[in-house]
This record gives C-alpha cells, structure tokens and sequence, in this order.
C-alpha cells in the first residue's frame, strides 16, 4: 500500500472519529498508531506508544499549562470579570451601544487573565447578555456579539492555543505570548467599532451602571453577593487585580526577570490570594471549597489538554514517518506560484476545517503540516501562529461546529441559531484583520520582537 493512501485512509479515520464525537485525543492516537501499522511493524508502533505519554508531557516547559489554567480558574471564582464588567459598563455607558462596548472591553480584560476562549464566553454571557437584550439589543447581535469577543481568549495572553503552537513548534513561549497581544487589542477594537456603528440608530433603553444588578455567584457559591455589590458600587478592585496578574504575567516576561512558567507560576499564586480576598468575609470554609473546587477544575483541564498534545504527538510522527510534510513543501514549492500565495491558500483551508473540526483538532492536526513548509519558505514562525490562532477562532463561531456559539446559547438561553446568525459580520471583520496581519506582519512582529 503506497504511503499517499495511507495517509488518505488515516485522515479519514480521523474525521470519522472526531464526527463521532469520540475524544480528541483518542482519535488523534488511533488515527496516527493505525497509520504507523501500516508503515511500520508492530514492534515499532507499540515501542512508540509506550514512549510517547513520557517523553511528550515530561519537558519542563508544560508545566506552564497547568499554571496558566490554574491562573484562569482562580481570575473567574476571584469574580474578576463581573468586576470588569461594570467598571466599563460605567465608562462607556455615554457611547451609542455602551453596553456592547462594554462587553467587548470585559471579554478582552478578562481574556488577559483566564486564556481560555470557552470560560470567556460562558463567563460573558451570563453576565450581559441578559443587560444587553434587556437595554433593547436584538438576541443575535447580543449572543454573537459575546462568542465573538470571547474568541479574544484565544489570542490575548496568557492564551492557551499559543501556549500549545508554540510548544508544537518549539517557538518561544515569551515571545509567541507577546505576539498575541497588538492583534488582540486590535480585534478588540474592531468589534468595538463594529457596535458603534450598528447600534447608532437603535433606540436603547438605558441601564444601571452600578453593578449592583450584576449575577455574581457564577458557581452558585454565595449568597450575598447582590448585597456585596451593592455596597461596592464601582468594583476597582477588578481593575486592579486584572492589572497586576497582566503585569506580572508580560512585564515579568519583557523584563526578563521571569521566564514565561516562573510567570504563570506567580500569577496564579495572586490570582489565590485574591480568592482569599474575595471570600474573606465567608470564612475559611467558603475559601477552602473555591480553592479546592478550583484545583479540580484545573486537574480535569490540564489531564485533557496533556491527553491531546499525546495523541497529537502520535499523530504527528505518523506523518513524517509518511513524509507528508516533504510532500507538501515539494509539491506546492513546484507550482508557479509566489510563496505568500501558496501561504494564504494553505491558511485558507483552515476555514473549512474550522466549520467541520473543534479546534484544538485542528491545531494539532494542521500545525505540523503548515509550520514546516511556511517556514522552509522563509516565513516568521511566531507571525505563521498569529494567523493560524485568528483563523480557528473564525472556527470557533462558524456553524456548524461552533463551540463558542453553543457555549453562549447554553449559558445564556438563547437559540443556537440566533447566534450563528449574528455571527457572519463578525466573521467578516475576522477575514479583513487577518488580511491586515498578513499583509503587514510588522504589526504582530514588533513587540515580540523586544521580549529577550
């Protein structure tokens, strides 16, 4: 059997098992062992199953992932996004589509201390969509408006999707962390405009800015919490605590004084201390079940994402076993086409794949095929990530895979279909920024490029 069927049948299997809904990292480690088998005996294939969980989660450079995870668990029981939220609700409450605005603003400031896409969106939504829908906002814009933002996750540091490309492709995690954030603030300031312009003619019925109307408890943990908020009209602490964690987390990084794990590390010891704060008046009890509830989180998260860089790694030798990513380069090195093209169109197949696959698929999937011929050509690795993140999170809000739209809808009580169709403007604004990057990879490259 020739190794170009081989590869046909494996990445079939692949898509079979993942539209099964069987766990990614159990089809990516079938797909890869079945094609080993059949490029190699079986004494090969089982010694490689037997090394792989070893050597692929025993680098000391993991240990930044359940860091930043524990990191982000302790931001959303510190209610550190519900306090963002209504300090910007109060700063951008004059602007036509404040509140949109102020969505925008809280998802970013809240991407900048949780790295998770999902947990923005899910926090987001439980905490304005209902404002928005009852300040007058259509359902769609407002459910799409939050799944959007919320892919901000996955770009704005500490994002674990660079965190994963940049141990996929032995990047620099510093540096890829730097990458994320001018795309980042750009975006954000993108659906922020987008708002502006689409709300100036709605007639808005307008909201309390105090906070004290706020659905703390997102865990369902206490019950003074309207009280709370209440008395402490205008939560700076939220700003603040935000502040320092991105301080400690970039600063640290761009100083030098920290390497990116010693970083993770100590942000998430504050993000601790400022559970400890936010319960003290609860007792030590209600400290002690956050933080014990908040070290299960991390552990189920941390052994899921550990699983898939496994299976990822199984796969990935699978290919170049087959020699798939020789074949790639020679084969689109040979059209006569210029490099940045042949680039945009491999980008562009992300798209579809976004709309089919979840996406940590599809980095783990794409990152070794794409990373070797982009930079055989002589492309920016750290650049290269940029663009692949900001096209699995169009993946993330697309139909009908969407995981960011089924997300809102669920936490939220909205249609499914009513976010999705909210979505496509959005989207549009996506592919226009991803194009601005590609065509000027001077906006991604310059900080990164002053972080040692």
């Amino acid at each position: 059997m020739s190794d170009n069927l081989v590869v046909l049948l494996v990445i079939v299997l692949l898509i079979a098992l993942l539209l099964s809904r069987m766990p990614v990292w159990i089809a990516l480690a079938i797909s890869g062992g079945a094609g080993l088998l059949l490029l190699r005996d079986s004494d090969f294939v089982t010694s490689t199953l037997a090394s792989s969980a070893f050597e692929q989660t025993s680098t000391f450079s993991l240990t930044i992932i359940p860091m930043f995870i524990l990191l982000g668990v302790f931001a959303v029981r510190a209610r550190i996004a519900e306090q963002v939220f209504a300090v910007a609700r109060r700063a951008f409450r004059v602007l036509p589509g404040g509140l949109g605005i102020s969505t925008v603003a809280a998802c970013a400031g809240f991407a900048a201390v949780s790295g998770s896409s999902i947990g923005t969106a899910a926090t987001m939504s439980k905490l304005s969509i209902g404002e928005m829908r009852r300040a007058g906002y259509p359902v769609s814009l407002a459910g799409a408006l939050v799944a959007v933002a919320g892919t901000l996750g996955a770009m704005i540091p500490p994002s674990l999707f660079l965190v994963l490309y940049a141990i996929l492709t032995g990047e620099s995690i510093g540096r890829m962390l730097a990458a994320g954030i001018v795309p980042g603030v750009l975006s954000a300031v993108a659906y922020a405009a987008y708002i502006l312009v689409r709300t100036r003619k709605m007639k808005l019925v307008p909201v309390s800015a105090s906070g004290d109307d706020l659905h703390a408890g997102l865990d369902g943990a206490v019950s003074d919490a309207k009280a709370r908020a209440a008395s402490d009209r205008l939560p700076l602490r939220g700003i603040f605590r935000l502040a320092i964690i991105f301080a400690i987390i970039m600063g640290g990084i761009y100083s030098g004084i920290f390497t990116a794990t010693e970083s993770a590390a100590i942000g998430a010891l504050f993000a601790l201390l400022m559970v400890a704060l936010e319960y003290r008046r609860d007792g030590l009890r209600a400290i002690g079940v956050q933080i014990t509830e908040a070290l299960k989180e991390t552990a189920k998260t941390t052994s899921m994402v550990f699983a898939i860089i496994v299976g990822s790694a199984i796969l990935s030798l699978f290919f170049v076993v087959a020699g798939v990513p020789q074949s790639v380069a020679g084969s689109l090195t040979s059209l006569d086409l210029p490099d940045w093209l042949i680039l945009a169109l491999l980008l562009a197949l992300l798209i579809p794949l976004g709309m089919a696959l979840e996406s940590i698929s599809i980095l783990v999937i794409t990152v070794p095929l794409i990373y070797p011929v982009a930079t055989t050509m002589g492309f920016d690795g750290i650049w290269l990530g940029i663009l692949i993140v900001k096209l699995i999170e169009i993946g993330m809000v697309t139909p009908p895979i969407g995981i960011n739209c089924f997300v809102v809808s669920g936490a939220a009580d909205i249609k499914t279909s009513e976010v999705f169709k909210g979505v496509w403007p959005f989207v549009a604004i996506e592919i226009a920024l991803i194009v601005v990057f590609f065509a000027f990879p001077d906006l991604v490259l310059w900080l990164p490029s002053l972080v040692n």
